[in-house]
């Protein structure tokens, strides 16, 4: 079963708690992205490395918004 089937399955209340704390993450990746990069001595395999996780993170963040808030047109 991969994550995207897991997530299917979750209540309301859980979605929004792994929404705030996927949030809280993909920020926690940004400024020591940002850091890292301000430093300049920081190996760029590191740094790619943060910035795909932080991708793997928006993506959860933006399955999980669709899960909770979906586009009714109306």
């Amino acid at each position: 079963m991969n994550a995207v089937d897991d997530l299917s399955m979750k209540s309301e209340d859980v979605l929004r708690y792994e929404l705030e704390e996927f949030k809280r993450q993909h920020r926690d990746l940004d400024a020591a992205i940002s850091a890292l990069e301000e430093k300049g001595t920081s190996d760029n395999l590191t740094i790619k490395r943060l910035k795909q996780q932080k991708l793997r993170l928006k993506d959860k963040i933006a399955y999980i918004e669709d899960r909770l808030y979906p586009d009714i047109i109306a």
